[in-house]
């Protein structure tokens, strides 16, 4: 019995304490239009390659950056701008790491910063749009394409703070960008994607 009311006023406790959940909506018309910026502490670029045909292998960058101007109401009107230390990259194998981090791959000491900014929106759907842009990296300059998918948006429930997130997936060739080291043994073939939480700024 004494364990029981225990674990009762424990779990309420814990049930205080804890944030409300969150209220995500995937509705353009109930998205507050506006000037976002990053989330760093949940915002992830990640990229995919082919290792030796052995299997896939993903690497992470974090301290991502940038400004989203959203017009939900108007999303071809829509623009974003990001930028990727690539300082911050992130692999299982630190061996791996600082090796990509040299001249020999993306030379993170003359490129210290990859980056993303919008040329296009265009509207596929709802909550979905192909977003083209002009992505530097290695010093190169070339378009890609991403496909964009609204994952949510609301108030956060920890800060309060109007929210939304999308998840962004583009395929790159690294030789066109000057980083051809081991190809094809490792594919010159990269999956791009952005996990990427916006907050709203204040205005």
């Amino acid at each position: 019995m004494k364990l029981s009311v225990l674990a009762l006023g424990l779990a309420a406790g814990l049930a205080l304490a804890a944030p409300a959940s969150a209220q995500a909506t995937r509705d353009p018309a109930q998205i507050q239009a506006g000037t976002y910026v990053v989330d760093p502490g949940h915002t992830q670029a990640l990229f995919t390659v082919n290792h030796f045909g052995f299997s896939p292998y993903t690497g992470i960058f974090s301290d991502v950056s940038g400004t989203l101007e959203l017009q939900p109401a108007k999303p071809a009107e829509s623009k974003l701008k990001i930028t990727v230390p690539v300082k911050s990259l992130y692999a299982p194998s630190q061996h791996l790491v600082d090796s990509l981090k040299s001249d020999k791959w993306l030379d993170a000491a003359q490129f210290p910063e990859m980056t993303f900014a919008s040329t296009k929106v265009t509207p596929e759907g709802k909550d979905k749009a192909k977003v083209v842009g002009d992505l530097t990296l290695h010093g190169v300059t070339k378009p890609v394409t991403l496909q964009v998918t609204l994952v949510g948006a609301g108030a956060n429930p920890m800060n309060k703070k109007p929210t939304v997130g999308f998840e962004a997936k583009g395929t790159i060739k690294r030789s066109d960008f000057g980083v051809k080291t081991f190809v094809p043994a490792v594919s010159d073939e990269v999956e791009l994607t952005l996990h990427g939480a916006f907050e709203r700024k204040d205005q």
